[in-house]
């Protein structure tokens, strides 16, 4: 079964595939396809509690905290990563999950949870489903905007980190 798998699949998109899709393969039910999923989001989980990040220094330390949990996201996912005054993390908040453009990120859902939660900077995430972390149009006019409304808030919006396949970009670093 492993061999049949692994042939259909390859061991780097298996951990990817659907309830539905390991059906499809030969010997395998809802009840096994289930464990397999299961083995996936726990090697995610692994890998994510390896490197316990709890400062945050640059966009490289945004980028090895949310890739092992967005890379094989198939829809967006929006955080605000939550800091203190010494850039410690204090929490994060999925704003939103699906199609990324100006009219479902709004600057109010951005800020609550970092008022909520009183943080001194805020560090905006999401990934690119396609793995390519070039910024769109939309991403550039969303971070303007939601940087002016933390000038406004005095919560210092630090970067905007675009998380790809194996890459990301970063506003900051781009922008300077």
């Amino acid at each position: 079964m492993s061999n049949r798998l692994i042939k259909e699949y390859g061991l780097d998109k298996l951990l990817e595939c659907s309830l539905k899709e390991l059906q499809t393969i030969k010997g395998i039910g809802p009840s096994k396809a289930m464990q397999i999923l299961t083995i996936a989001e726990l090697q995610k989980r692994i890998n994510q509690s390896k490197t316990p990040i709890k400062k945050i220094s640059c966009a490289e330390d945004v980028f090895n905290y949310f890739h092992e949990r967005l890379k094989d996201e198939k829809q967006e996912h929006f955080y605000v990563l939550m800091l203190d005054t010494k850039n410690n993390i204090i929490g994060e908040h999925l704003i939103s999950k699906g199609i990324l453009d100006a009219s479902i990120i709004h600057p109010r859902e951005v800020f609550k949870p970092a008022i909520k939660n009183s943080a001194a900077k805020i560090i905006l995430v999401h990934n690119h489903p396609s793995g390519d972390p070039k910024p769109s149009n939309e991403d550039l006019d969303i971070t303007e905007k939601l940087m002016r409304t933390g000038e406004e808030l005095d919560i210092k919006v630090l970067d905007n980190v675009i998380i790809g396949m194996e890459e990301f970009w970063s506003w900051k670093e781009e922008k300077g």
